[in-house]
């Protein structure tokens, strides 16, 4: 343990011996939970990669160790690896849900939005009740202008998740969008009551567009 230099050098070694179990008192008194936390976060170390690669590459057919290192990619922002793994984890397990909604979101962070729309509807016969999932389509349909088809897939997501504050706020936008003021103002009405930062911002958007 490093510890900051006091002046006078010479001190009394009890006092150094005080200091050193200041210290590790501190370190013990730390919540439990932190500590389990970080051991238990895959992603906290250096070489997880390369432990994750090594070991997809050992077992391509080891499904969960390809979407593993998907998910590393993924969370790396490099989306064009991130797609090609997702690909292969598909084709382990065809039936794998996340699979085709995190390529989804991959595709979308590329601007891709036909692509990620694809895996997004291929995804929702696997995660029929999947809040985000509807939400990310209705975003990927408002980038292909297909303005119907984005208000019904957010408002899947609204009634999936009712307090799901990115649906709502992205539902009152795309009402905008729609000229429907009135239901803007509805989705407004709805934020206010579990988020407010939200709830403002859609409120600009809607004096905005009035």
């Amino acid at each position: 343990m490093r510890m900051r230099k006091i002046y006078p050098v010479v001190l009394p070694i009890v006092v150094l011996f005080c200091a050193f179990m200041t210290a590790s008192c501190q370190k013990k008194d730390q919540p439990s939970g932190s500590r389990s936390e970080q051991a238990a976060n895959p992603y906290s170390t250096d070489t997880i990669f390369d432990e994750v690669y090594k070991k997809a590459q050992q077992d391509p057919a080891d499904a969960e160790a390809m979407y593993h290192l998907a998910d590393l990619y993924d969370r790396n922002a490099q989306y064009p690896e991130a797609i090609e793994t997702y690909k292969k984890v598909i084709k382990l397990k065809p039936d794998m849900g996340y699979a085709y909604f995190k390529m989804g979101t991959a595709y979308d962070r590329l601007n891709q939005p036909a692509e990620a729309l694809k895996a997004f509807r291929t995804a929702t016969k696997y995660l029929p009740k999947h809040a985000v999932l509807y939400n990310n389509m209705g975003i990927a349909y408002g980038k292909l202008g297909k303005l119907n088809d984005e208000i019904n897939a957010l408002k899947t997501a609204v009634k999936l998740r009712p307090s799901y504050s990115a649906a709502h706020y992205n539902l009152g936008v795309a009402y905008i969008k729609a000229k429907n003021i009135a239901a803007a103002r509805k989705e407004y009405e709805a934020l206010k009551g579990f988020d407010e930062g939200a709830a403002e911002s859609l409120r600009k958007e809607i004096e905005k567009a009035s």
